[in-house]
């Protein structure tokens, strides 16, 4: 299983309901299909350096998972059957991304992080 991160924008003119339930569905596809969902981020509306589809502004989502290599070609073609979803992008996570976003999410700052681990080393 590699480690991935998906970044979504969603269309701004979906409700809150619309919005939860787009991606209560990304998630459900991605556990469906043998993948699991280890960290997610909400970050909300955001406005774009410029307009796509006339919008200024997206509704952004991240997802780190874990999932087998093949899945990606799969979820690329169910988000590009969802009008809700303006742009999407998947990166893949080396060792050291996965270790950063698990300090992160445990409430560690990356530079707090390295200070330590360097002082144990002296």
């Amino acid at each position: 299983m590699n480690s991935y991160e998906l970044m979504v924008i969603f269309t701004p003119v979906l409700s809150t309901e619309e919005y939860n339930a787009a991606i209560k569905n990304l998630k459900k596809f991605i556990t469906d299909n043998e993948g699991e969902i280890v960290g997610e981020n909400v970050w909300g509306l955001k406005s774009f350096a410029y307009p796509i589809d006339k919008k200024t502004t997206g509704l952004y989502y991240v997802l780190e998972y874990s999932a087998p290599a093949t899945f990606n070609a799969k979820l690329l073609v169910q988000m590009s059957r969802d009008e809700s979803i303006m742009r999407q992008m998947i990166n893949a996570l080396d060792k050291h991304a996965v270790a950063y976003n698990n300090r992160k999410r445990n409430g560690g700052s990356a530079a707090k992080q390295h200070s330590v681990t360097e002082k144990e080393e002296a």
